[in-house]
């Protein structure tokens, strides 16, 4: 028996029943513009008879992905305007993101970087990995590294390895972090030869785990992911606010608690960014600010992610959740997490000697 291989094409969909015959036209006019790829440990997460199945959503791909709007770019966030070397971008002063490789395990079909990965993508060679370390190496001001992509994790532990201690080599560079859907999606890619290459003595590796919804953490991504957790490598969580998939309180709260249950900090929940094609996953900012105000108070303090948004035109990253401070010449009032509003008033405060 043919071991179980991660699906690529349309056909493939169609054959393992996750697709209906009469949409492979439609799917192969998608597939032709954006990359196709989900895991076996996917696929066994799908339920094909569920027409909003949010695994599904995720993964498989949708006409709509052909309708782009307008204000829809190939690259939302502005990586090109700071990219300083192939591959390297320097965004914020202290840290910098270097697409590593530009492939993934698996395709999300609301990837903001859509346009820009793939089997393919150019792919970053030695020499252009060279020219990016030399940028890390001129500029003393660079403390984080940051691997992205694609998937890092996709590379092999040697190669993963090799770059890690030519960080480590650098004096200024003390973090290296990862950003992964690897633990969820592949998670048998989580050897202890890939734990072991994530760190160097000089830095200290980090890993964000990617995950949009609570039945991503199967008994293998739990497994990986303590695999991770117990060799000391801290670790903190991505997520993506997505329409019909996560985007009410009940399900983000619990995805939140899964992320702590497994050891992992709920670090950013990112607002939908303008990449072509993913109109039909994009909330609006007061729908991302209520489902924050839902779970302040009612799930742990150790459940809030930051909720951000990655300002269009390559100027960052800015916190958009809600404020619980209306402040006048008069009077602040601060809201509580039941919605009640009360008068804070510190210059009536008597502090003890």
């Amino acid at each position: 028996m043919n071991a179980p291989r991660t699906l690529r094409y349309p056909a493939e969909l169609v054959e393992s029943g996750l697709v209906s015959a009469e949409k492979l036209p439609a799917l192969e006019d998608v597939a032709a513009r954006y990359a196709v790829a989900i895991t076996p440990e996917i696929v066994g997460l799908i339920d094909p008879a569920d027409d909003a199945d949010p695994i599904a959503r995720q993964y498989v791909p949708d006409p709509a992905e052909l309708r782009t709007t307008p204000d829809e770019t190939g690259d939302p966030i502005g990586d090109k305007i700071h990219e300083v070397s192939e591959g390297l971008i320097h965004r914020y002063p202290d840290r910098v993101l270097l697409k590593f490789v530009h492939v993934c395990a698996v395709y999300c079909r609301f990837c903001f970087r859509r346009e820009m990965v793939g089997p393919q993508a150019p792919h970053l060679t030695p020499q252009a990995l060279e020219n990016a370390l030399d940028y890390i190496r001129s500029h003393p001001d660079i403390w984080e590294v940051i691997a992205s992509g694609g998937d890092p994790l996709v590379a092999s532990p040697r190669r993963i390895s090799e770059l890690v201690q030519a960080l480590a080599d650098i004096d200024h560079v003390k973090v290296v972090r990862f950003h992964t859907r690897v633990p969820m999606v592949a998670p048998e890619r989580v050897t202890d030869a890939l734990v072991a290459s994530l760190a160097a003595p000089g830095v200290t590796g980090w890993v964000a785990i990617h995950a949009n919804h609570p039945r991503e953490f199967t008994p293998a991504a739990r497994a990986a992911i303590a695999r991770l957790a117990d060799a000391g490598i801290p670790l903190v969580s991505q997520t993506v606010l997505l329409a019909g998939i996560n985007d009410d309180a009940e399900t983000l709260g619990q995805l939140m608690r899964t992320f702590v249950e497994n050891r992992v900090k709920p670090y950013y929940l990112h607002h939908g960014d303008l990449a072509p094609g993913t109109g039909h996953f994009r909330t609006s900012l007061a729908a991302g600010q209520n489902l924050m105000r839902a779970l302040r108070g009612r799930v742990s303090g150790l459940c809030q992610p930051t909720y951000v948004l990655d300002i269009p035109g390559g100027h960052g990253k800015a916190p958009v959740g809600p404020s619980y401070v209306e402040t006048t010449p008069e009077a602040v009032s601060v809201e509580d997490y039941r919605g009640g509003k009360h008068p804070y008033r510190p210059d009536k405060i008597r502090t003890e000697s």
